[in-house]
Order: C-alpha cells, then structure tokens, then sequence
C-alpha cells in the first residue's frame, strides 16, 4: 500500500467515525444542557462552592462567574508552580520562575496550553495531575458553558437570562468530559500509553551517558488533552512521544478525540434550536473547509518539487516514520483547525506552504470544527455576519434563527471578529521591531518571520501549537504570549455573552417568504466564503511576508 492512498484511508475511517458518534454524543450533550435534574455529586458541588444552580443569570452574571472562575484557576495554578520545590511528588524539580508560571497559568487556563518549558524537565507530579489536568477539565467545560449560553440566547424570547454558568461548567466536566476521558484513557493504556507516578529512571546509554526517563499520568492527562482540544503534552516531544502516542492506531485515535465534541456538538445546537437542519448547516461548514486544508496539506506535503522529496516519496522531515506523511497532515490540520494544539510532528518543518496551511487554520479563528464550545460559538458569530451581508445584498433587515441582527448585534459580533487579529498583528510587529525578541528566531527571513508570527497567532487564538523553531522561555514572549492568551479567550466571550442576552430579549421574527433559509447549501456556501474572504483581507500580508514567500521562493 502506497504512502497516499494509507493516508486517505485514514481520512476516510476517521470520517466514518466520526459520523457514527456525531448522533449519539449530540443528542446526549443536548440532554445534558437542557435537564432539570441534578445528579447527587453534582449537589455536592454546589454546596461545597456555594452555588445554587437553579438560579438563572443574566449575561453580566454570567461573564463575572467565568471570569471569576478563570482567574481563581489562573492564581491557583501560579501559586502551585511558584510552590513546586515544597510538594511531594515535585520529582526534584524546583520552583517555575515567575514569568514562566504565569504563562503557563493564563496558558492552561485559557484552554490553549502553550508551553514554553521540557515538561518531562520541569514539572512534578502533583503540578502536571492536581494543577495542569485539573485545568483540562475546567477550562473545556467553560467554552462549552459558553457555547450553550449563546444557543439559549437564539431560543429563549424576552429574557435576558442565559441559565447559569456553575450548573453548566459542573454538568460540563461530570456527565460529559470525564466519562469519555475514562473510556479514553483505558483504550490509549491498552494500546500502551503509560500511565503511573514513577520517579526518574537512568537508561541505556547515549553518546557517551545515560538517557533519563520519568513517568507520570500520562494516559488521563492524554486523553483529556485531546478530548478537550487542549495538547499540553505530558513530554516535551508532545504527541510524537512514544510514552503518549506509540502506534498508528493510537494516533488516529487522538485525532477521533480532538474531533468528537466539536463535531457534535453540531447536533445539540440543532436541537436545542429546535432544527436538526441548522445544526447540519453549521457541520457541513465545518466539514467543508476541514477537508479542504487536509486535502490542501497532503498535496503539499507529497507533491512538493526537489530531487530530496521525491526520493523520500514526500516532505518526511519532522515527522515521525511510524505515522507517515498522511497520518501527520491530518493531525496537523485537526489541531490548527480545532483549539487544540497537540502536535505529531514538527510543524516548522513542514514545507513553506504546508506552514502556511497551519497558520491559516488558527487564523480563520478555530471554527472548523474549532474547540469544545468555542468552535461553535465562533461559527455562529460568522453565520451572523453572513446573515448580515445576505441582509446588505437583497436590502431586507437581516435574521438569524427568528432574531433579527440589528445594530447592535453586529457590532458585538464585529468585535469579537477584530480582536484576535488585532493581538496577533499588533504583537507581532513590536516583537519583529524590537532588537531582543528577535534574537530568539531560529532562522531568518520569511521563515524567522513565520516563528513569531505562529507563536502570536497560536496564542491570541488559543491553539498552543508552536512552529518549534521559536525560543520562547524568555520573559518577553512568557509575558506578552501569556498576555495574549488570556485576552484572546475572555474578551471574545465578553462579546458573546453580551451578544446572547441582546438575542435573549427579543421577541421572535415569524417565517416570510423573504426569509434567508439558513438550513441549505447556498447559505453553507455564503458562509464558507464569508469566513475565507474575512480571514484573507486580515492576515494576507502578513502571510505573503512568511510562509506565502517561503513557499514560492
């Protein structure tokens, strides 16, 4: 079997799985966000926080729970790094210095998990189990409350309440993320994923010494990891690390969990809308632009011209031989495409072009699928302002899912659009002006340009990949990265929560004949379009100055 047609029959059995777990798991989450039931642990929760989990919020109140919480996760986990030399478990390892831990807290916290640290080096057990798992958890459960926040703002009429933010975040972690993280963790152990809380082992010999191993939880970090499109790995050589991803099977498996909820997640929009055919308009957006970039990538990646390439039968350098170029490019885009960050292979050795596929993905704003919560809530924004530009085009007062976009609306929803781009352009430009963040560029030129300008867009977007080529544990990049990650993540749910409590209020638009049928594929066409041609005018030159320039030299 050739090298392409192995990688297109990966494609092919993640879609088939993917597809077989999108009802069910939609239906369940549905359930989950709309019961008025509470399970016994779920009761002890609330009492042990002091929350009463009946009691609706309106958009004010819920943005103060999320930031409340978000920056408890985000002092807590400082505290725990800045204290590591003090707990059991540390494996040795000293205190984080202050400006690491504090990017590695917003890093964890903000559900992007960048790193900019060995983690096998650096963190004990205690840090990696009760700190940067613990915010795996949390920090997923807390887009996907806010994803379900914006859905109740379309179907709820005349009130601004939202539901509330603790019963969401808690049903979140208890009923979805750990029971599929159990199952998950159980199948990546049986396909040997470590999963234990040994010391530091000397083994055989390298160049003259002894190699140094330590274990660790390795497998339920994994799994969470990808479930919750996070990819903070448990080793420094991430998902291409043996001890977290050892076979083929194992990898496709990791992709399947990066993808479950995201894709799902489709499906309980469309119900909670009460459309099952919305929710297919949104997935088969998604679906089109994520098949598109692993279609684009594997081209690249194969096909690239040069004597080198065509005797390795592709760009082989930086991925790992026993996953293959196929298998690498679909983890690639699942991971720029989703929030998730986790990597297989190399990405700043990915041909100049097939880099620019991989920036573009975090670029479009992690939508397609996106990550848990955030991918859809990031779709419905851009549905939004195609709603908009339909509106403009025909000179009719545009409407989404029985709530007419004012004014008002769209200026939440432009908002959210700016921000990202805005962190990523204005930080990358004081980072290429200035003389020290400069000196940590690997390379020069188009591809040194490209290092600064992944680490800016994979932080403001909330990815955490790197293009490894990068220094970034220096106190310019821990500080302004970390800067960025946390507005990249809050200040857009400020808009879309403020955003769901506008639609909350109004009351239903009836159905006309002159309503945009949002559930067909001219609008799922209008929407990919709209999507490509916003990310295209905001990032192309900074694009033509990196991978654009490095591709076509």
């Amino acid at each position: 079997m050739g090298p392409v047609l192995a990688g297109v029959l990966q494609l092919l059995a993640l879609i088939a799985a993917l597809a077989l777990a999108h009802k069910p798991l939609g239906t369940y989450m549905a359930k989950v966000y709309t019961s008025d039931k509470h399970l016994r642990v779920e009761k002890w929760i609330y009492k042990g926080i002091g929350a009463d989990p009946d009691t609706e919020m309106r958009w004010p109140a819920y943005v103060r729970g999320v930031l409340a919480f978000s920056a408890a996760g985000v002092l807590f986990l400082y505290l725990l790094q800045r204290l590591q030399g003090h707990l059991p478990g540390s494996l040795g390892f000293a205190a984080i210095d202050p400006d690491q831990a504090f990017n590695t807290a917003a890093s964890f916290v903000s559900n992007t998990n960048w790193q900019s640290y060995y983690g096998e080096q650096a963190m004990g057990h205690v840090v990696q189990t009760a700190g940067l798992a613990v915010q795996n958890f949390v920090s997923a459960a807390v887009g996907i409350a806010v994803a379900v926040a914006l859905v109740r703002g379309f179907v709820r009429t005349r009130t601004g309440d939202l539901g509330n933010f603790w019963s969401d975040l808690v049903r979140g972690v208890v009923r979805l993320l750990v029971p599929i993280a159990v199952v998950g963790a159980l199948v990546l152990v049986a396909c040997g994923v470590i999963q234990n809380f040994s010391g530091i082992h000397e083994v055989g010999q390298f160049m003259g010494g002894t190699q140094e191993w330590n274990g660790g939880a390795v497998a339920s970090q994994e799994v969470i990891k990808e479930l919750g499109t996070n990819g903070g790995g448990y080793f420094n050589a991430n998902s291409s690390h043996p001890f977290e991803n050892p076979t083929p099977f194992t990898n496709l498996f990791e992709i399947f969990l990066i993808l479950l909820i995201p894709v799902s997640i489709t499906r309980t929009f469309g119900i909670m809308v009460g459309s099952v055919r919305q929710g297919y308009a949104i997935l088969a957006t998604m679906a089109t632009i994520w098949v598109g970039f692993v279609a684009l990538m594997m081209w690249t990646e194969f096909s690239h011209h040069g004597p080198a390439f065509e005797a390795a039968g592709g760009a082989t350098e930086g991925k790992e031989v026993r996953f293959g170029i196929g298998a690498s490019s679909i983890f690639a885009v699942s991971t720029t495409l989703t929030s998730t960050g986790a990597v297989d292979s190399f990405h700043s050795s990915f041909t100049g072009l097939g880099g620019g596929i991989t920036l573009l993905g975090m670029m479009l704003g992690e939508i397609a699928p996106g990550g848990v919560g955030s991918g859809l809530y990031g779709m419905l924004i851009l549905a939004i302002i195609a709603v908009f530009i339909a509106g403009l085009m025909v000179g009719r007062t545009p409407e989404y899912l029985g709530k007419k976009i004012g004014s008002r609306e769209i200026k939440l929803a432009a908002c959210y659009i700016l921000i990202t781009p805005a962190l990523v352009l204005v930080f990358t430009s004081f980072a290429m002006a200035l003389p020290t963040p400069a000196n940590s560029m690997t390379n020069s030129g188009a591809h040194g340009f490209s290092e600064i300008l992944y680490a800016y867009t994979s932080g403001s977007n909330n990815n955490g990949s790197a293009f490894a080529g990068l220094n970034a544990d220096t106190q310019w990049f821990n500080t302004t990265i970390g800067l960025v990650m946390l507005l990249g993540r809050f200040l857009p749910m400020v808009f879309v929560l403020a955003l769901a409590g506008s639609l909350a209020e109004q009351k239903p638009v009836p159905v006309t004949a002159g309503t945009l049928r949002t559930d067909k594929p001219l609008y799922t066409g209008l929407l990919v379009g709209t999507i490509l041609i916003i990310t295209g005018l905001t990032y192309f030159p900074a694009l033509a100055l990196g991978p654009l320039a490095e591709g076509l030299a």
